[in-house]
């Protein structure tokens, strides 16, 4: 807080700024260290406020344990049982980026799980597949990305990804807030134009993750400054709620098309549309409609 004060502990008005109201925001411990200097880190800070030097009873306002990750036999990793897995030659072959993430995947923070090296293959895969989104085959940016205005699809699978990725990391699960990036690279490669203000704002929700991507991706977007001095995208509610499902539609339980509707359209309307599909015109003509069987949202099946 104040290293540099030969005079007090430390500037009073600094230690309020960075320790009230509830003392240090988190703090990111380990079960295996709650008798040794978390113990004595509270100790000492209960001592220093009975003194009057801190001004919060408390050093902590929120303790995480997070688990240990073991090696690939289950077991805690350790010389003797050479199990250890080396980080640095893990970046060497994967890269720091693969590495990162994968710890942040592999489950819950809290959780204690194994070390698995076709784990670590995936993330690398994926983090591949993000760089082919925005560069192509000669190295250069990708030329379907452009200044576009984004569709309500697009627009909603951007503020929901921003959603569920803001709320992950408020809540420390990482593992959640990667798969629903996952998500959205898969929805955008669907997209034969894509919004280079989308992409924009999915590297800013990246670079916590995979600083070493995000930021290149970044400067090939054309951004000089660099990633880090831009803010974290914010979503808008309203755009964050999907507001058209995909209705299959069987005949005898059959797929033979598929709709897109507004969010719970009721059942005669689903039918309604559904009958003017080519498709499933071809299959009714001539023919009784016996009984309709509709999930909302999701089915629409018709028995003739």
């Amino acid at each position: 807080i104040d290293p540099h004060n030969d005079q007090f502990f430390c500037d009073s008005e600094k230690e309020r700024y960075w320790m009230q109201p509830n003392g240090v925001d988190l703090y990111v411990g380990g079960a295996e260290h709650a008798v040794l200097h978390l113990l004595y880190a509270r100790f000492w800070h209960k001592v220093l406020y009975d003194y009057g030097y801190v001004s919060t009873p408390e050093p902590f306002y929120k303790l995480f344990h997070q688990g240990l990750i073991l090696g690939e036999d289950g077991r805690k990793m350790s010389k003797s049982l050479g199990n250890v897995v080396n980080p640095d030659e893990v970046v060497q072959k994967y890269g720091a980026d693969s590495l990162r993430m994968f710890e942040m995947f592999l489950g819950p923070l809290q959780d204690t799980k194994p070390w698995s090296t076709t784990g670590i293959e995936g993330i690398n895969r994926f983090l591949n597949r993000i760089w082919r989104l925005f560069i192509d085959e000669n190295g250069n940016l990708n030329p379907n990305i452009e200044d576009l205005p984004l569709t309500p699809e697009q627009e909603y699978i951007l503020h929901s990804t921003i959603k569920k990725v803001t709320e992950d990391i408020e809540n420390l699960r990482f593992n959640t807030a990667i798969a629903q990036m996952m998500i959205f690279v898969n929805e955008f490669y669907k997209f034969e134009k894509k919004p280079k203000e989308a992409l924009k704002k999915f590297l800013l929700i990246l670079a916590p993750f995979a600083p070493h991507i995000s930021e290149e991706l970044w400067h090939k977007l054309g951004y000089s400054e660099s990633i880090f001095t831009y803010s974290f995208p914010e979503f808008d509610e309203h755009k964050a709620i999907k507001k058209e499902v995909e209705i299959v539609v069987q005949i005898n339980s059959k797929i033979r098309a598929r709709i897109n509707v507004p969010i719970d359209t009721p059942e005669n309307e689903v039918l309604d549309i559904a009958k003017s599909e080519p498709n499933v015109q071809k299959y009714l003509a001539g023919k009784e409609i016996r009984k309709v069987i509709f999930v909302p949202n999701k089915i629409l099946n018709i028995i003739i």
